[in-house]
């Protein structure tokens, strides 16, 4: 007589005791990589560690590692804190420790005294940026960082401490990330140690001010998780205000809430965004249209530029792509098309992680520009999506090898006749494989979504959509295809991928959604 694993046939134990809740999943119990990795440490967790809440041991580790790799990305940053920056362009490269921020510093009126919006900035600071190019919620942490940035002489110790000002406040960000990330799917905290650990977001996290918006939007979808549409509308517009990618989310919750009929839901969502958008971004659009105006001018009159597959196709033909643009769109409204007909045709409802990360890593592979910090915007959609080491692993080994491969190729064409770094040829690989990782992420997640039982948030703890809020466990009322014959109806398949005997019936009052 073989003994069962301790999580085997869960979901059957639960059907049984509506009441009682799901196993937590620990990732030596399911992930050979995880396991493997786990003997380095002493081995899997057993059963004395069950004595604590996990969510709450989780949180502490997660949050612990965070700080550590979030403290080697910064020393990472060290030959520039100590003149790379201000020595010229190549070592700042060559070191692969480059950061916007010390250099918006000055070059966006900041050090001056210039206010965001308001001010048009002089050329011969800005280099003919006449506003701010970033989001208005963007510019406000901007000027907050300036507000603390007090007590040294001398403009190199300024940027330096902005720059240490603005690593503080993205380390909050940071936090807030993992902890969202965490609690989000409730029985599998410790996933959250896949986005503490990425070696992506420790390079990249004080390039850039994208952690704010990433926070925001994780944040934003763990109050979904929790049945609070409005709130977490409210945190998805406000995302929107710092970085335009979170709007793509209101595409894959049209698509789930169609299926599932929460019409409703979708609609205090929606409105929660489109509200605090409009709170934070229509008094700088009164007072000062043309730097509000300047971010959007800008993305849209933005050149081909580092990393996108239309820079491949530009150095290989000598053409210019002056229509980049509409190449972008029309290959993002298919892909937009073919993500809408996977949620409404695939067997089961794909998760609201699964279809949010294919979008944003759609918007991702077709834009005109891949900046080394936007990998931070996938991170932890990756995570939810599909919380496999190995899986996490591969992507990761890709975006870091882009994320060198692009200071060495602006080192190779900053160095003049020396041509130290990797030359175009080089570059033209590194991007390949930035694509090619992300889009092995992308067909493993079409494939969890076609195949649930490939799914291992599905199958490892027998969940329906833990992310899902109001569509978690509801039954579909429109599908497409195939699955439009079960549609309505409880299968013996998903009896047993749910934790109760049959989907529970959700009331949205108020943007709350209650049983």
């Amino acid at each position: 007589m073989t003994r069962a694993h301790p999580t085997e046939h869960s979901d059957d134990r639960t059907a049984a005791h509506p009441d009682r809740p799901a196993p937590v999943v620990r990732p030596t119990a399911h992930d050979e990589t995880a396991l493997a990795a786990a003997e380095l440490l002493g081995g899997p967790a057993g059963r004395r560690t069950a004595r604590r809440p996990p969510w709450q041991t989780a949180a502490q580790v997660a949050v612990l590692v965070l700080i550590g790799m979030f403290a080697l990305g910064m020393v990472q940053k060290l030959p520039c804190y100590d003149g790379g920056w201000f020595s010229g362009q190549t070592a700042q490269y060559v070191h692969a420790c480059y950061s916007d921020i010390p250099h918006l510093y000055t070059g966006r009126g900041f050090a001056d005294g210039f206010v965001p919006y308001l001010d048009r900035l002089p050329d011969q600071l800005s280099g003919g940026m006449e506003y701010l190019e970033y989001p208005v919620l963007t510019g406000a942490f901007m000027q907050l960082a300036d507000w603390l940035t007090l007590g040294v002489d001398g403009m190199q110790e300024e940027q330096q401490l902005y720059w240490m000002v603005n690593s503080g406040l993205l380390l909050v960000c940071a936090v807030v990330l993992v902890l969202c990330v965490l609690r989000t799917h409730r029985n599998r905290p410790w996933d959250a140690l896949m986005v503490a650990l990425a070696p992506a977001l420790a390079l990249t996290a004080t390039i850039n001010w994208d952690l704010l918006a990433v926070a925001l939007t994780a944040a934003g979808m763990l109050l979904w998780s929790r049945s609070r549409p409005l709130a977490a509308g409210i945190l998805i517009g406000l995302a929107t205000a710092a970085k335009l990618y979170p709007a793509l989310l209101l595409g894959p919750l049209l698509v789930l809430c169609w299926r599932a009929g929460r019409w409703r839901a979708f609609g205090f969502a929606a409105g929660g965004t489109a509200l605090s958008w409009a709170v934070v971004n229509v008094p700088v659009m009164l007072l000062a249209p043309a730097g509000w105006a300047k971010f959007y001018t800008f993305s849209q009159e933005r050149p081909v530029d580092f990393g996108s597959v239309w820079l491949i196709v530009q150095q290989r033909t000598g053409a210019t792509l002056e229509n980049a643009n509409t190449y972008a769109m029309i290959l993002m409204a298919l892909g937009c098309a073919g993500i809408a007909a996977l949620g409404l045709c695939a067997p089961r409802r794909p998760r609201l992680a699964q279809l949010a990360f294919l979008v944003v890593a759609l918007f991702v592979l077709t834009n005109k520009v891949y900046s080394p910090q936007y990998v931070l915007w996938l991170i932890p959609l990756a995570v939810l999506a599909r919380p496999r080491w190995r899986s996490m692993l591969i992507w990761q080994s890709c975006e870091c090898l882009y994320f060198l491969g692009i200071w060495m190729y602006l080192a190779y064409t900053g160095s003049g006749d020396k041509h130290q770094g990797l030359p175009t040829e080089g570059y033209q690989v590194v991007i390949l494989a930035h694509l090619l990782g992300t889009l092995y992420l992308c067909a493993v997640i079409v494939r969890d979504a076609l195949l649930p039982e490939c799914d291992p948030v599905r199958r490892d703890d027998g969940s329906d959509d833990p992310g899902g809020g109001v569509l978690d466990r509801a039954p579909d009322v429109f599908v497409l295809g195939p699955a439009a014959r079960t549609a309505g109806r409880e299968t013996p398949a998903y009896r047993r991928a749910t934790h109760r005997p049959g989907p529970r019936e959700t009331v949205v009052r108020w943007g709350t959604a209650t049983e």
